[in-house]
């Protein structure tokens, strides 16, 4: 199986955010297979979906808030190319995995954006 590794960032309140963003991950087809607090401003979700749904969950993870690098939106559209060079029911089938990282960024940490050697992730 095939994982997908995806951080990403917001500056909206972490309560809310993540109800959007659970809400999202399951309706567009995803399978939540854990999700956990990794510090006071990182949260993570570990998922599953088919190869089929993976514009689903790459809209579903943009319109929840959740802002993305460009490193993480090429592999995301990476992934939706794939899906449609792909012919054959059981290839879109393939189930991805993914592991996706949400940093909560405060006004304190926004300032920090500021400071040299600084990184979200």
């Amino acid at each position: 199986m095939q994982v997908l590794d995806i951080q990403g960032y917001s500056y909206e309140p972490s309560e809310g955010l993540l109800r959007t963003l659970n809400r999202s991950l399951v309706t567009s087809g995803g399978w939540i297979i854990d999700r956990r607090p990794i510090s006071s401003t990182n949260y993570e979700f570990t998922l599953e979906i088919e190869l089929r749904f993976v514009l689903d969950l790459y809209a579903g993870v943009i319109a929840s808030g959740v802002e993305l690098t460009r490193a993480n939106h090429l592999a995301f559209t990476d992934l939706c190319t794939c899906r449609l060079h792909l012919r054959g029911s059981s290839e879109l089938r393939q189930i991805i995995g993914i592991r996706l990282e949400v940093c909560f960024l405060s006004q304190q940490g926004s300032n920090a954006l500021l400071h040299p050697g600084y990184s979200v992730a």
